[in-house]
């Protein structure tokens, strides 16, 4: 059976259940207790597990994390929860020096199985230093594993996985769609690290995102079907590491793909993406990869600002035409 629920209450569940099931789980952050976290996903949580098990921290990100990843190293497994990835810039030299690293440092000695969470990405008029998308950032580390998704059931099934694996996973969400429902399987739901997911098959072309991009996918992907056109919607769900294959798979029957990623266009994940097709699967293509990214520029405040920046369905819609020669 399944029921229907928002991002944050599957994300809550899956935190809910994990905590019951292993005593070495807790969560940290800032608000995540007293307040019920700053988007309430740990809504309940400080009641049912008391305050050595769900943390309030200062305003501190580098020291926190330090503290998760300390832990970690001897034995617990800590969930620490950043308000916005934004704010975890502080935090990077614990994630990336510490957490991400101790496994080869320690000469395979030591494991760090920390989850880092909070949402990535632009969220509205948030302006400059809140909008940022972190994925390829994380991803550009060895050591760390990185996930991003909107799905609740996925939300559920991947945190429970991270919670579970020894290795330093940082999971992306969107500010924007806490309040996102779907349907959630009852019961101890996994979802595997690594996997991605086809949201709508399609003959004619594919389109490959992750986070709350694939909803722009499947909404550009609607308005292809009226004119004809079949796109394959991917939502890669696992960031690093990249289920290649799936990629690929989608390729050999669509000849034609088009990565859509709400990240700056340089070094991004749509740039990865775009060079291993090129490198391993080149012979599968009919047309050029194209990226549809954010502006290369700061995001601005002003709404029609906001609007020109991101990925769009009509900015999608245009690069799939560019890739089957429509209008071109």
């Amino acid at each position: 059976m399944a029921r229907e629920l928002t991002l944050r209450d599957a994300l809550n569940e899956a935190l809910a259940e994990e905590m019951r099931r292993d005593e070495t789980v807790f969560l940290m952050g800032e608000e995540v207790a007293e307040y019920n976290g700053a988007y309430k996903v740990s809504k309940g949580l400080l009641t049912e597990f008391g305050a050595k098990r769900v943390i309030d921290t200062p305003i501190a990100e580098l020291g926190f994390a330090g503290i998760g990843v300390g832990a970690a190293m001897n034995g617990l497994r800590p969930i620490v929860e950043f308000m916005t990835w934004n704010f975890a810039i502080l935090a990077f030299d614990q994630i990336v020096n510490n957490a991400a690293k101790t496994l080869s440092q320690s000469g395979g000695q030591f494991n760090c199985p920390i989850v880092f969470r909070g949402p990535s990405g632009a969220a509205g008029q948030l302006a400059q230093q809140h909008s940022q998308t972190f994925e390829s950032w994380m991803a550009n580390v060895p050591g760390l594993k990185v996930i991003s998704c909107i799905d609740p059931a996925d939300a559920k099934g991947l945190l429970k996985a991270a919670i579970r694996d020894d290795d330093p996973i940082c999971m992306m969400e969107s500010e924007q769609l806490y309040g996102f429902k779907g349907m959630v399987p009852d019961g101890d739901y996994i979802v595997p690290i690594g996997k991605a997911s086809i949201r709508k098959e399609g003959s004619d072309v594919t389109i490959v995102s992750y986070n709350k991009m694939v909803l722009v996918a499947l909404a550009a992907a609607a308005e292809l079907e009226k004119e004809g056109i079949s796109a394959e919607v991917i939502d890669l769900r696992t960031i690093r590491p990249l289920d290649f294959a799936t990629i690929v798979a989608s390729l050999k029957k669509t000849n034609r793909m088009v990565v859509v990623d709400e990240a700056w266009p340089y070094a991004s994940v749509a740039s990865e993406i775009a060079y291993r097709v090129q490198r391993h699967a080149f012979d599968y293509l009919d047309a050029p990869v194209v990226r549809v990214n954010s502006a290369d520029t700061s995001l601005g405040y002003a709404p029609t600002l906001v609007e020109e920046y991101l990925p769009n369905p009509t900015k999608v819609i245009k690069a799939v035409k560019e890739v089957m020669y429509i209008n071109a």
